[in-house]
Formats: C-alpha cells, sequence, structure tokens
C-alpha cells in the first residue's frame, strides 16, 4: 500500500487552516499546517511535501512572496503549488502565474473542484518524481557501467600481458579469476616440446638483420596459432629456439597426444613456409624434441618482469633430443614413445649420448600418425 501524499496548507486563518485539513484529511491525505508565510517556509526546510495550498493575503508575507522563494530553491522548484484568494480571481491568478503558481483557486472554496485541481497536480507530481526516479536509476546505472567499462579495460590488460605465455583460454581463466593460484609453485608430470631451426646461426652471420626479423616472425606465427589451438604453453622464445609445455597450468586429457598431434601438423605446416624460404636462398629447416616428466612450474622474476618457467631435467632433455634432430625429425624418448606408440608410428634411432645426461638416452623418431 502507498504512502498518502501529503500536502502543506498555509494560511493565516486558523478557521480556513482548519476547513481544508479536516476535508484534504478525510479524502485521505497526510496534511501539516502553517500559520504564515515565513512559518511554511520554515516546514518546507524541515520536509517537502507533495503539494502545497498556499494562500496570497498573509500578514507577515504574502503567498506571492512565498512562491517565488520556493521556486528558486531547487529542492522545491517543481514542487506543485496552489494559490488561495478571495480577491479578484482575474488579476490575482496573473500575479499568481507571474509568481510561479501552478493553480489558482478562488475563496469561497468549491469542494469538488479543489478536490480535482489536487489530485490533477498531484498525479502530475508522481509522474516527474517518476522520471527523477528513473534519471537517478539511469545515472547510477551509467556510473556502474562506467566502472563495470574500466574493470574490463584492466582485465583485457592484464589479458594481453597474460597471453604472451598462456593460451588465450588459459590467460581468461586467470583473469576471470579463482586461476592466480595456477601462477604458484607447484609441481605436475607435463610433456615438453622443443623446437629449434636447423642451420639458423649459420643464416644469421650472412643474412641482414631485417631478413632474419621476418623469418622468425614468419616461424613464430606459425608456431604461435599451433600453440593456441593445442593447448599448449609458451615456456620461452630463444630466437629460433622455442620451449612449448602441455598439461600445466590446465590439466590436458592426454598431454603427449597432445604434444605429438602439435609437432606432426607443424612439420607440414612448416614445409610451405621451408619451401618460400629456400626460394630466398635461406637454408632452413625444424627439429624437434618431446620429453614427458615431472616439473616444478610457476612465475618467477621480479616486480614488474615476470615469466612462467619449468623447473625439471625434462625441459633439458627435451632440449637436448631437439638438438640431435635433423631437419624435419621428431625425437622421443622412450617415456613418452610407450604414452603415444599406439597413436604414431614411430622408428627407433638407438642409444643417445646427451650433454649433462648421465645414463644413454633411447630415442625414437616419430614419423606420422598410425591409420
Amino acid at each position: 500500500m502507498s504512502t498518502p501524499a501529503k500536502i502543506l496548507v498555509v494560511d493565516d486563518t486558523p478557521m480556513n487552516v482548519k476547513m481544508l485539513a479536516d476535508i484534504l484529511t478525510f479524502k485521505g491525505y497526510q496534511v501539516a499546517t502553517a500559520a504564515g508565510g515565513r512559518l511554511a517556509l520554515a516546514a518546507l526546510k524541515q520536509e517537502v511535501p507533495d503539494l502545497v495550498l498556499l494562500d496570497v493575503m498573509m500578514p507577515d508575507m504574502n503567498g506571492y512572496e512565498v512562491c517565488k522563494i520556493i521556486r528558486s530553491m531547487p529542492e522545491t522548484a517543481m514542487l506543485p503549488v496552489v494559490m488561495v484568494t478571495a480577491l479578484d480571481p482575474g488579476s490575482e491568478r496573473v500575479k499568481g502565474i507571474e509568481a510561479g503558481a501552478d493553480d489558482f483557486l478562488s475563496k469561497p472554496l468549491n469542494q469538488p473542484e479543489l478536490l480535482a485541481r489536487v489530485k490533477s497536480l498531484l498525479r502530475v507530481k508522481q509522474y516527474y518524481d517518476t522520471v527523477q526516479s528513473q534519471a537517478r536509476e539511469l545515472k547510477a546505472f551509467n556510473e556502474q557501467l562506467e566502472q563495470r567499462v574500466q574493470q574490463q579495460v584492466a582485465q583485457l590488460g592484464r589479458l594481453d600481458r597474460l597471453k604472451t605465455f598462456f593460451a588465450p583460454q588459459i590467460a581468461e581463466l586467470i583473469v576471470a579469476g579463482g586461476g592466480e593460484d595456477l601462477l604458484k609453485p607447484h609441481r605436475r608430470e607435463i610433456t615438453v616440446l622443443y623446437l629449434d631451426l636447423r642451420g639458423f646461426t649459420a643464416f644469421t652471420e650472412t643474412a641482414e638483420p631485417e631478413e632474419v626479423m621476418t623469418v622468425l616472425a614468419e616461424y613464430h606465427k606459425l608456431v604461435g596459432g599451433l600453440v593456441t589451438a593445442h593447448q599448449g604453453t609458451i615456456e620461452h622464445f630463444a630466437g629460433d629456439g622455442m620451449m612449448i609445455f602441455f598439461n600445466d597450468p590446465v590439466p590436458l586429457e592426454n598431454a603427449p597426444a597432445e604434444a605429438v598431434r602439435m609437432a606432426l601438423t607443424l612439420r607440414e605446416q612448416f614445409t610451405g613456409l621451408r619451401a618460400n624460404w629456400i626460394r630466398k636462398g635461406y637454408t632452413l629447416d625444424l627439429g624437434m624434441g618431446i620429453t614427458t616428466g615431472f616439473a616444478t612450474l610457476g612465475a618467477i622474476g621480479f616486480e614488474g618482469r615476470r615469466d612462467y618457467a619449468v623447473i625439471g631435467s625434462v625441459a633439458n632433455l627435451a632440449a637436448r633430443l631437439c638438438g640431435e634432430a635433423r631437419g624435419g625429425q621428431i625425437v622421443t624418448n622412450l617415456k613418452t614413445h610407450g604414452r603415444i606408440e599406439e597413436l604414431v608410428e614411430a622408428e627407433p634411432l638407438g642409444a643417445f649420448t646427451l650433454k649433462g645426461i648421465t645414463q644413454p638416452v633411447a630415442a625414437f623418431n616419430v614419423i606420422r600418425l598410425r591409420g
């Protein structure tokens, strides 16, 4: 049930005040009274009613003066004011309109006319209040929207930074919340794919720096799209060398399979890039190494510069096997081969003695997917 409208009756004649108060109260309105213009203005500062019935002739301050002051105050500028007078209604009506009155009633009052005018002005006041309320809500909504936009812009900035070494879906998970723990040091089994361009060192000795940068840009663009598609994470770039790992930060159902699928797709797509380089006189090829094992992972670095790093022998072994791979070869170790042998055809390469690794490492060359 809505609160009844409140009407302020202003008149210096007690009998007139009582009559108006009785009529309006009987019709369900709340009524406040003031015995003069100054008292009315004081009452308005305490509480703004929904409508004012204002007598014109009062000894301390006439109704026109009171109405002008009501219109000058921001909080009452749109408050409905009905002026009441026993003087000539024609000339007084003009003065009342000039003072800012919304309507005019002549004494003696006609009760039905009084109630009709009050009801009509209260309806207009209600519409105005509704518009004002909606305007406030719209302003609050716009402020909230602006804050959300600012937050989203900040999130996009964080997302762009995270995408420098995470796949987009992983970066979005971290930015969305609940993913910050993924950056803390933790231990997990991962599969590492290490890439390296064969002949790159010799190429850089004879090529112009601009040519080297163009080759790297084309190479990184090719690899980057496949890393995203296969949910890998780039650990670092080292010129032509690149290390990618799988099953972290977000677990994969079969990380070795995902890594070898990416490697095979990359080898296939690299042939077109290599052919283009050969036409330009660049003798370059691609070698790859894949290993699986446990490692410690997490963000390392200092304030303002952090990388997502892999600590463990699995990364070193992948780099060493990559170093043994000839152009176009994908070399893996026995453990990883056991995880993917039902998926791919591979041939044994014998045991490699690798720098920094005490025991010989049985190696396999991945040829193609089965079937």
